[in-house]
């Protein structure tokens, strides 16, 4: 896991995973440095992957006191539960459906929930988070945010697109990747994790981008894509052109065989 300090109040946690005949997806988390500081989701599920140990190469986990859980979906909360032990002052943020996911699985403290839905804001002491809704989404609990002081947004899935190298995937900058590259990466990105994006109203779906252009982003933060710094435009002209984009099939029962064949014998 790469870590990329990408202003003073914002660290990036950089990890990825390959995903056979798409590419490397970036799988982000954020340290917000606030006066009461914000863990934005906690990474990979994997058995492999040490998220904590990570995350205190960045600030003490005992220091943290939010962890915003943009959805609990299983790329997002690798870390989740050995940080709230580690991290007896932190609260966990998320929605009345996002919290029933999670009881599915796991014994949650109800106690140290903090319900925010979006159009709603939390103070933590020197800004404010405002939650919104990202214009594309995987699970319907997904909430992302703006804060206040500097203006970045964290888009949860929103925005993403894997990338064509693992060092890419997980680099500071997505400056550093070809803009047609991109915007292919991300047209994909669309119709593999929002399918349903090809089905919507145009018009009203236009309506909900511009709704989040209007938040002149100062940054542009998705779990799946390196942090997008002065790039409002490509990115929202590309978000703009999701309902049209590629349509993706997933893999068949014969792509499956075909690549087991080509395993190594146990």
């Amino acid at each position: 896991m790469e870590r990329h300090r990408i202003s003073p109040e914002i660290t990036v946690l950089s990890d990825h995973a390959v995903v056979p005949g798409i590419g490397f997806l970036p799988v982000n988390t954020f340290v917000l440095h606030a006066e009461q500081p914000v863990v934005v989701d906690t990474g990979l599920s994997n058995p492999d992957k040490d998220y904590l140990t990570a995350l205190a190469g960045v600030i003490d986990p005992a220091d943290v006191r939010w962890i915003w859980l943009t959805h609990p979906d299983r790329d997002h909360t690798g870390g989740l539960w050995r940080l709230l032990e580690a991290a007896p002052q932190a609260r966990l943020i998320t929605t009345f459906g996002g919290m029933g996911i999670l009881s599915c699985e796991w014994d949650v403290p109800m106690h140290r929930i903090q319900l925010l839905n979006p159009g709603e804001q939390l103070d933590i002491g020197d800004r404010v988070l405002t939650a919104y809704r990202p214009p594309l989404f995987d699970s319907p609990v997904t909430v992302g945010f703006q804060e206040s002081r500097s203006g970045a947004f964290f888009a949860s899935d929103c925005f993403g697109g894997a990338m064509s190298t693992a060092e890419l995937a997980s680099g500071p900058d997505l400056r550093d990747v070809p803009d047609d590259d991109r915007r292919a990466a991300q047209l994909l990105w669309a119709g593999v994790d929002s399918p349903w994006v090809r089905l919507v109203d145009r018009v009203a779906y236009g309506r909900v981008v511009d709704e989040i252009r209007g938040l002149d982003p100062s940054a542009i933060l998705s779990t799946h894509l390196p942090p997008a710094i002065g790039m409002n435009e490509q990115l929202f002209a590309t978000l703009a052109e999701a309902p049209e984009g590629p349509e993706f099939s997933f893999p068949d029962q014969a792509a499956l065989e075909a690549l087991l064949a080509t395993f190594e014998p146990a």
